[in-house]
């Protein structure tokens, strides 16, 4: 059982927070997200939004039910929310990215944008009867029909209402890459080509000018992601 704060000295350097102001941090729950790539909703409202004054009032904004993660409701305080979900907070829309700094970030989006959300598939496993099982970057699962239409490390276009793919960008030589670790992260890069690794180490991706490991690569192909407002 993981505990609901833990000491600012000791948070995620992706936090764009103040580590000696105060002693405490709300941790975000256990979710699909890692704690690096996720800060708590009450957190996010409070510190990053400027929404509430105190988790007393960031409670009571949840209490309203105007606020939604990924086009859902959700009143849990520490409800993580990571890269690339989507943050409704009444008429506004935000998406959780990281900037060039490495820290997290959640940029103003229109309601165009806000009903749609990028998925990177993380992993495929077969369940019962036979159904093939796609498992996402932010922890939850879609089945598919066809078990070859989508491999580990494509991105889908998810609607954020109804769950249904509405587009896929294929993991390949030619793609359009962010990248969400590493030395070039919150930039968009142009993928070489990729390099399985016929040992333990991480297979690696290349591009023109360096080369990152495969989990730092996130395909966003013709996304329209705000990566110029928080880099700016």
């Amino acid at each position: 059982m993981s505990s609901s704060h833990m000491k600012r000295l000791a948070m995620p350097r992706s936090w764009p927070l103040t580590r000696k102001t105060e002693v405490w941090i709300s941790r975000p729950r256990p979710c699909g997200h890692p704690i690096e790539r996720c800060m708590a909703l009450g957190v996010v409202l409070r510190d990053i939004l400027g929404v509430a004054q105190s988790m007393r009032e960031a409670k009571r904004a949840l209490a309203t039910r105007r606020i939604l993660v990924d086009g859902r409701v959700t009143t849990d305080m520490r409800r993580g929310v990571g890269i690339m979900d989507v943050l409704t907070v009444g008429d506004e829309h935000y998406r959780c990215v990281l900037d060039n700094n490495g820290k997290l970030r959640y940029a103003s989006i229109s309601a165009k944008d806000a009903a749609l959300k990028l998925c990177r598939v993380d992993g495929k496993t077969t369940i019962k009867g036979g159904v093939t099982q796609l498992n996402l970057h932010d922890g939850r699962n879609i089945l598919i029909d066809d078990a070859n239409k989508y491999n580990t490390m494509d991105s889908l276009v998810l609607d954020v209402n109804t769950q249904k793919v509405k587009k896929h960008h294929k993991f390949e030589s030619g793609a359009n890459c962010y990248l969400i670790g590493g030395s070039h992260i919150g930039s968009t890069a142009t993928m070489s080509e990729y390099a399985v690794k016929r040992s333990s180490k991480d297979n690696e991706v290349l591009f023109d000018d360096f080369g990152t490991i495969v989990d730092h690569v996130f395909v966003v192909g013709d996304a329209n992601l705000p990566l110029d407002e928080v880099n700016a």
